[in-house]
């Protein structure tokens, strides 16, 4: 039944006795949506589509320049008065109808009357443009004349045999991904380059045309027409578009779905074929256009047209599965509801929503669309400003109008004169002043925890690198990893066969050359000097070699727990003099080495630091505290472990070029924390965790300024 309190309205009288009709040249087909049967508008001069409820369309079809409006309010209320729409209702339909030109008035031309209309509604156009300044679209021409001649290559396009090609070639380009992921993950690192950001577009404007001749093709296929194509400059760069709304009259809802999808099936097949192509040519032109193809296919359809949050394909594919037409609007409509009807106390307002689940749908819907579009719109931001700073500033100032300004100032005007609040301004205002003062109490007043966390490694404060001294391959692990050792214990052995001909050259050689000794003390005593050279040379040569073949066996240097984890699989593998073997450490004592980013080290020059805490990877619900810590003054590149970069899945951005892993992009700065051990804790010398520094409460108003004013200066110096 309707709701009483929008049964009437207050603006009925200005329509009750007005006599219209819909436009002749208006077409209207019938849908089925979870079982119940809707009614779509069409306008075929703007092809523009509106669906209408049963009811809704009871009352809209019964409209006639012989009868009222009050009239044939009167029979749909006696007909069906628990389904038929209220004053309030027809109001709002009829101004939607008026406004779109699909009423027809018994009257005069109104010449007059319908250019306002024509402006109001290229004002309306002009004002969702600004919205949406990074997705705005200029039609250029009608391609139906050209589809209707591609009717028979369309027929085949889209056809089972068609499907099978399709299948075969996605599986292909599957297969080559698997098989050169490594290869394609390399050549993503460099898309961004200069060199490369003309590839990216020409791959960008070839695999869009192609998506949106598939959206095209689609509704040809199934009987519709598209009346406009043109230009959208996504992120002010020019990429083809398509008016694909003709699907919104199809009957068949999988027949909407797949016109949904078409664009990206084309762009799947196209994205199939590139990457064999990219897997089969060398360095070029066609390899890269391939590459960029493909990273444009992946990239764009899983962040925008398959996205449902976003009004792209995956929204009216979602629409359409769901069986629930203009989401977006009924999710717009219902999160208001719920603020006017429980927040205003407001009694004549009603919800698109007609089931909990469609309530659920809706509320859930309309949060998270706005979160994410906030989010995209925020890293486009980022991702302009960054090539084109004064167009990024540019769009943020009007996004800050759109979406900040632009609000406050409707709230203001809807909380003056809105005639949905003519019984409850007052609750509202109320409300809405409170909810203000709550906001500011948040955001500028309430000291919230203030603290920021930098990785680091724990460390002993006594460790030795236990080295080879003596060149050869690894035969024996005589100690094993983890063990605690005493100096002087045995930790490996090595062989080397090469040091024990040595060894036996050199006695060979010293046994000869005493032997000459021993003749010329006789025969020939101007020879001796020479002679005693030898003998000194081969002394000291076997003296070093002996020694090698001692350190054969190495030993620990000090006493501690032996850490070698990888010895065992490096068995019979030949080890050179002085490559490290592993660490002998001292598990009484360790420290902890963190890295301190440039836009956090001010807060510990200023010495604001209120409490430190030390949490290790795998156990960070136990804290260990902090006895003191000290800050070495001097910026560094050079990480202490290669756990703490990208490298080694740390968080710490390093320098591509190094092949080590440990140079960082940007300099940084060193803290060294001595831990209080907890006996729950397992501390292990470069085990990986992070610090956190509390400092002074801070509003988070104050935070967030900060963290913004600090991104602004690492990226744009501003």
């Amino acid at each position: 039944m309707t709701d009483q309190a929008n049964l009437f309205h207050e603006s009925w009288y200005r329509v009750a006795d007005q006599r219209i009709s819909l436009r002749p040249n208006v077409v209207i087909r019938r849908q089925v949506l979870r079982g119940e049967t809707w009614h779509v508008v069409q306008n075929p001069l703007s092809n523009q589509f509106y669906r209408l409820r049963p009811a809704t369309y009871d009352f809209v079809s019964r409209l006639s320049s012989s009868r009222t409006i009050e009239e044939v309010w009167q029979e749909t209320q006696g007909r069906d008065p628990e389904n038929a729409p209220g004053q309030g209702d027809v109001v709002e339909l009829l101004a939607q109808l008026y406004h779109a030109n699909l009423l027809h008035y018994n009257l005069p031309p109104n010449s007059e009357k319908l250019f306002e209309r024509y402006k109001e509604k290229k004002q309306r156009i002009l004002k969702a443009n600004l919205k949406s300044i990074m997705f705005f679209r200029v039609p250029l021409f009608d391609p139906d004349a050209m589809l209707q001649r591609l009717a028979g290559f369309i027929r085949l396009l889209i056809s089972p045999v068609a499907a099978v090609v399709w299948c075969g070639a996605v599986a292909v380009g599957v297969k080559v991904a698997i098989d050169n992921f490594a290869e394609l993950q390399v050549a993503s690192e460099g898309i961004m380059a200069p060199s490369n950001l003309v590839f990216l577009y020409l791959g960008l404007v070839i695999v869009k045309t192609l998506h949106e001749f598939g959206h095209a093709f689609a509704v040809r296929r199934f009987g519709g027409e598209v009346h406009t194509m043109g230009i959208m400059f996504l992120i002010f760069s020019p990429l083809p578009y398509m008016d694909a709304s003709a699907a919104w009259a199809f009957r068949n809802k999988w027949q909407r779905v797949f016109v949904g999808a078409a664009g990206m099936i084309f762009e799947v097949f196209v994205a199939a074929c590139a990457i064999v192509i990219w897997a089969n040519t060398g360095p070029g032109v066609i390899h890269s256009l391939a590459y960029n193809m493909v990273f444009v296919a992946s990239v764009t359809t899983v962040l925008f047209n398959i996205n449902p949050l976003l009004r792209f394909d995956g929204y009216y594919i979602l629409s359409d599965l769901m069986d629930m037409p203009n989401l977006h609007q009924h999710s717009s409509r219902h999160l208001r509801y719920l603020v006017e009807h429980h927040a205003f106390g407001c009694r004549n307002v009603e919800t698109p929503a007609t089931t909990r689940r469609e309530e659920i749908w809706f509320t859930t819907f309309g949060i998270l669309s706005g979160i994410y579009r906030i989010f995209v719109f925020s890293v486009i931001l980022l991702f302009v400003a960054d090539r084109f700073l004064l167009a990024g500033m540019i769009m943020a100032v009007i996004c800050i109008v759109s979406w900040v300004f632009v609000p406050i100032i409707g709230l203001f005007r809807y909380l003056a004169s809105s005639p949905r609040l003519y019984r409850t301004r007052p609750r509202a205002i109320g409300v809405c002043s409170a909810t203000f003062s709550v906001i500011v109490f948040l955001l500028f007043l309430l000291p919230l925890p203030n603290s920021f966390m930098a990785p680091g490694v724990l460390k002993s404060t006594d460790y030795v690198v236990a080295v080879s001294r003596a060149s050869g391959q690894i035969a024996e692990v005589v100690t094993p990893s983890g063990a605690r050792v005493h100096s002087g214990d045995s930790l490996l052995r090595l062989v080397n066969p090469e040091l024990a001909l040595e060894i036996r050259e050199s006695q060979a050689g010293l046994d000869e050359a005493a032997a000459q000794h021993r003749r010329a003390m006789f025969s020939q005593q101007a020879d001796l000097d020479p002679i005693e050279d030898r003998i000194d040379f081969y002394e000291k040569r076997l003296e070093r070699l002996e020694q090698e073949q001692e350190d054969l066996v190495v030993k620990a240097d000090a006493s501690g727990i032996w850490v070698a984890p990888d010895l065992d699989d490096r068995i019979g593998m030949w080890i050179s003099r002085g490559a490290p073997l592993g660490e002998l450490i001292n598990d009484d004592h360790f420290y902890f080495l963190s890295v301190v980013s440039q836009a956090d080290v001010s807060d510990l020059f200023a010495q604001g630091i209120r409490d430190t805490q030390v949490k290790l990877v795998g156990q960070a619900e136990l804290p260990m505290a902090v006895a003191q810590y000290a800050t070495i003054p001097m910026a560094q590149t050079q990480l202490p472990s290669v756990a703490l970069g990208f490298a080694g899945g740390g968080d710490i951005a390093i320098d591509t070029r190094d092949a080590q892993g440990v140079k960082t992009s940007e300099p940084f700065y060193q803290v060294r924390a001595l831990v209080q051990s907890a006996p729950e804790v397992s501390l292990l010398h470069g085990r990986s965790g992070k610090i956190r520094f509390s400092l002074e409460p801070k509003s988070l108003a104050w935070q967030g300024w900060r963290r913004l004013s600090q991104l602004l200066q690492e990226r744009y110096q501003i």
